[in-house]
This record gives C-alpha cells, sequence and structure tokens, in this order.
C-alpha cells in the first residue's frame, strides 16, 4: 500500500490535513475547564449535523459498534422484543448484539441489495396490538452492500401503526455524508463513529437520543457501565468525562463538525451524490451491475460491484493493493467474492475519484475482465463536467 494515495474503501476514510493537525494536540488535564472549551462545541456540532433541535450527544471512546451497545443497553430490558431487517452484514451484527444481550429479535430476512421494506414493519407493528415491541431497528445505508433505507418511510409505517416503539438509526456510514434527519424523522437513538462522514481516525462512538429514549433509560434494566448515558450526562455536567476521554479526537470531532458546516450541509450532500453518480456512470459504461437492487435505494457513500459469476471479485481488491497501491473494501457475508466495493464518501473530490475509477479499470483488465481501458473514467467524466460542484459562499 502506499500513503501516497487516497483510500477507497467505505471507512476509515482519507483525513484532510487540517483534521490530523487537530486531533496531534499536547496533552491537557482533561478533568479542566480548557477540556470544556473542546467538550461542548463538540457535541453542539454533532447535534446540528443530525439535523436536531434537541437530541443528547452522547460520545464514547469506540466505534460505532459501542454506539449500537449504547442504543440497546440503556433503553431496553433483558427479554425485550425488537423488530430488525436483515439485508446486510451490519444489520445482521446488530441483530446479533440484541441476541447476545438476551432480547428477543423479530427479524425481516430481506434480500442483500434491498433495503428495509417499511411495509412489512407495518404489516408487522399494526399486528402487535399488545405493543411487544419495544424498539425497531434501521440501518440507514448499508454498508456491506452500497444500499441506502428510506428511514421516513421506517417512521411512517410506525406511526401508521400507532406503535409505540423506539426508533433506533444505525447511520454510521451516512451521518455526515448523507441526509440525515433527526427530528423530522422521529429517530430515537441515532449511532454513528468518527471514521467516516467525519473523516477522523475511528475511536469515538457518537449517539443522539431523543427524550423518548431518555425516557427509557429510566426503567431500562440491560447492564450498562462504561456505556452509561446517565454517567457521562453526569460528566459533561461538570465538562468532564466519567473515565478518560479521547481528547485528540474530541478537538478534531469539534474541527470537522466545523468544516461540514461551513461547507454546508445540504452542499455536503450533493458533493457525495454527485462523486457517487461519477462511480455508478463509471459501473454501467463497464456493463458491470451494482448489488443495490434499484436507483431509489443506490448509496451515496458506498458501491458495491458485481462481478461476472465465476469471477471472484476479492482479487480485484488484493491486486489493487499489491499492484498499484489502492484500497478497495471486499465483500462481506453473502456478497463476499462476488462484489468488490468503491468507498466515496468523506474527504474526496472529483478528481481523487477518477484515480480510483482508473484503478479499478487497470485491475480488471489486468486480470482478464473485459473492460475497456478508460470507459469508465470518460463516463464519470462526462457526469462530472456536465454537474459543476455547488460550492457554499463561505466553504473554506
Amino acid at each position: 500500500m502506499s500513503f501516497q494515495n487516497p483510500v477507497f474503501i467505505p471507512g476509515p476514510t482519507n483525513i484532510p490535513e487540517r483534521l490530523r493537525k487537530a486531533c496531534d494536540m499536547p496533552t491537557i488535564d482533561h478533568r479542566s475547564p480548557l477540556f470544556g472549551e473542546i467538550l461542548h462545541p463538540a457535541r453542539a456540532g454533532v447535534r446540528r449535523i443530525l439535523k436536531s433541535d434537541s437530541a443528547e450527544v452522547f460520545i464514547f471512546p469506540a466505534t460505532g459498534t459501542g454506539g449500537w451497545e449504547t442504543a440497546l443497553s440503556n433503553t431496553l430490558s433483558p427479554g425485550d422484543k425488537v423488530l430488525a431487517a436483515r439485508n446486510g452484514m451490519f444489520s445482521h451484527r446488530w441483530i446479533d448484539m440484541c441476541q447476545r444481550h438476551g432480547l428477543e429479535v423479530e427479524i425481516v430476512e430481506t434480500p442483500w441489495g434491498a433495503g428495509i421494506p417499511a411495509d412489512r414493519y407495518a404489516e408487522i407493528l399494526s399486528a402487535d396490538t399488545g405493543h411487544e415491541i419495544k424498539a425497531v431497528l434501521a440501518t440507514h445505508n448499508e454498508t456491506a452492500t452500497g444500499v441506502r433505507s428510506d428511514i421516513g418511510a421506517v417512521r411512517r409505517a410506525m406511526d401508521a401503526a400507532g406503535h409505540p416503539a423506539l426508533l433506533f438509526v444505525d447511520g454510521v456510514s451516512s451521518i455526515g455524508s448523507m441526509d440525515f434527519r433527526f427530528d423530522d424523522w422521529g429517530v430515537d437513538v441515532a449511532v454513528t463513529g468518527s471514521q467516516k462522514g467525519f473523516m477522523l481516525p475511528a475511536g469515538l462512538a457518537i449517539t443522539g437520543f431523543s427524550a423518548r429514549a431518555m425516557e427509557a433509560t429510566r426503567t431500562a434494566r440491560l447492564p450498562r457501565t462504561f456505556f452509561d448515558v446517565h454517567d457521562m450526562a453526569k460528566g459533561y455536567a461538570n465538562s468532564a468525562y466519567p473515565y478518560t476521554p479521547a481528547v485528540g479526537l474530541m478537538n478534531g470531532l469539534n474541527e470537522a463538525c466545523g468544516m461540514l458546516l461551513a461547507e454546508g450541509l445540504e452542499n455536503v450532500f450533493a458533493r457525495h451524490h454527485r462523486i457517487a453518480e461519477g462511480v455508478r456512470a463509471a459501473v454501467a459504461a463497464w456493463g458491470l451491475e451494482l448489488c443495490a437492487t434499484s436507483p431509489e435505494v443506490y448509496s451515496d457513500t458506498v458501491s458495491a460491484i458485481r462481478t461476472p459469476d465465476g469471477f471472484d471479485a476479492t482479487r480485484i481488491v488484493t491486486h489493487a493493493a499489491e499492484t498499484y497501491g489502492v484500497a478497495f473494501g471486499v465483500g462481506l457475508g453473502e456478497v463476499a467474492g462476488k462484489v468488490f466495493r468503491i468507498g466515496h464518501l468523506g474527504s474526496l473530490t472529483d478528481v481523487m475519484t477518477l484515480s480510483g475509477i482508473a484503478t479499478a479499470e487497470m485491475c480488471m483488465k489486468d486480470l482478464g475482465l473485459e473492460i475497456t481501458l478508460g470507459s469508465g473514467v470518460a463516463a464519470a467524466q462526462d457526469y462530472y463536467r456536465g454537474h459543476p460542484a455547488l460550492l457554499h459562499k463561505d466553504a473554506a
């Protein structure tokens, strides 16, 4: 691998020099008022990126997986029932976590490549007249398959059923890159991490809790210590943590929020969509297909690209790393060996993306696939030339 080349994995993403410098700071006393000058603005910035006026933001030294556990352990009790669709590796892993915590999971098996079936959720929730289901889990962007689900539709299904369950949303590979509406969608717990849309190293689990979720924490009986939001809230009241925080990462998060908000969230989302459309144009020019089944569920942060039957897609990823020093993502779970993934989120530009498309072309050509060199690059160039980037007047 080469440190000079950008990565095209769906996280961790490329780190802008500005954020590397923000994380690289001298040791400070994390129990001094100085830490509060990092902590409180970072939490406020995350709240704005979630598009919420009131979410309680809790940031743990962990990853998105720790955020999943924070959502479950603070709001649910042993034996509680939850509803979840399994449509990819990460929804599968969250379901597995629920089961390990002694929760009963009603699983809606969904094809890998399809989004969450909100209509099926509506049927199940309407039939649950005793309100046994305490939480609905939704993976906004399934990183393994490049599929975005309609969280607004899930909320409408819950409301139409008149169901009081909490709505938990995994936004690990969407928040900070694709439109996420905590308040408008009635999200109760949102989960993300520092290493994707926030363009930082891995190490922070970032969560937002609604007032309903905070109320549920008062009666929840699943064990929790490290991820206890009440302990964290007490620490925040004193501009501190209940244990040692990741100060450098927190400083980086504060700076990352500033960068995203200065660019303008709508511009951030438009940039990601534009870059993703260029990648999708390249895939079509290659004569290949996405794992995602239709444009309605195409992700703007990662494309999982199917290779011809009988061809091991992992060879492309290995060849790219060994020959060209470039990182792509392998297929996971049910699509292992069937897809390779191009991550196009975080700190990325058209020019950087074109280098990834060109590298993928070279790898496929080297490995004997019927790819015309330059075809995908030209298709992406045509799209980018015809769709100029938007720039907020205050963009850095």
